[in-house]
């Protein structure tokens, strides 16, 4: 039996998920994986999700959930009959933000997850947003849940991903890339430098929509999934 299976992003939980989950068809059985949490790197991580999960996957991962699903699709193809793809990138690290990870592990490791995360708010999510406290409050907490060590641990697994662009050119099944128009953690050119790389995949870009774009634009989010999903139900 075909699986939905959910990725979630850096140090995010299913929380992130939870308007997704419901809104999704029952038999596909939608569930969110943790193997973020319990493997140091990106080809780990998917190769246990591979073992742990049973027959023909249907992936929807965002931001670090994307690159994972697209290291999945890369160690076993036919076994991914469809892809979606959100606020994700592609490309390996660059030098700069390698930078700023580093500096940002160092002061998780002081201790100082929150202080960190507190500066970095504004571009998880649309300036819109900014006083939506109830919003920036559920984030916070499934991001200092996670704690430092899978901050550190998660960060560096981020920092040493594969090129995923070498491959997406294979990638045949039905894919949706889906991106927030003012995201500043993937910008939109990274969605549409996947959408290109994949043939007949869709793009979508959600206006006046952050990093966070399952949480940010819960109702816009599941309706593009649900188009998506239709033609395999």
């Amino acid at each position: 039996m075909t699986q939905l299976v959910f990725l979630p992003g850096l140090a995010a939980d299913a929380v992130m998920w939870r308007h997704q989950l419901s809104a999704m068809p029952a038999h596909l059985n939608p569930q969110v994986t943790d193997v973020h949490n319990r493997h140091a790197s990106l080809p780990e991580m998917a190769a246990a999700l591979l073992r742990e999960q049973a027959g023909p996957l249907i992936l929807c991962g965002a931001s670090m959930g994307g690159m994972l699903a697209m290291e999945v699709v890369r160690q076993a193809p036919r076994r991914i009959q469809a892809l979606a793809l959100l606020g994700t990138n592609a490309r390996p690290e660059t030098e700069a933000m390698r930078a700023l990870r580093t500096a940002a592990i160092e002061l998780f490791a002081q201790g100082r997850a929150e202080e960190v995360l507190r500066a970095n708010l504004p571009l998880a999510f649309h300036p819109s947003r900014a006083d939506d406290q109830a919003l920036l409050q559920s984030y916070l907490e499934f991001v200092l849940r996670a704690g430092a060590e899978q901050l550190i641990r998660q960060n560096r697994a981020v920092m040493e991903r594969p090129d995923a662009r070498l491959h997406l050119g294979a990638v045949s099944c039905p894919t949706l890339v889906m991106c927030g128009d003012s995201d500043q953690l993937t910008p939109p050119e990274c969605s549409r430098e996947i959408a290109a790389l994949i043939q007949g995949s869709e793009l979508v870009l959600l206006p006046q929509c952050g990093h966070m774009l399952t949480m940010e634009r819960p109702a816009e989010v599941n309706a593009a999934l649900l188009a998506w999903l239709a033609p395999l139900l």
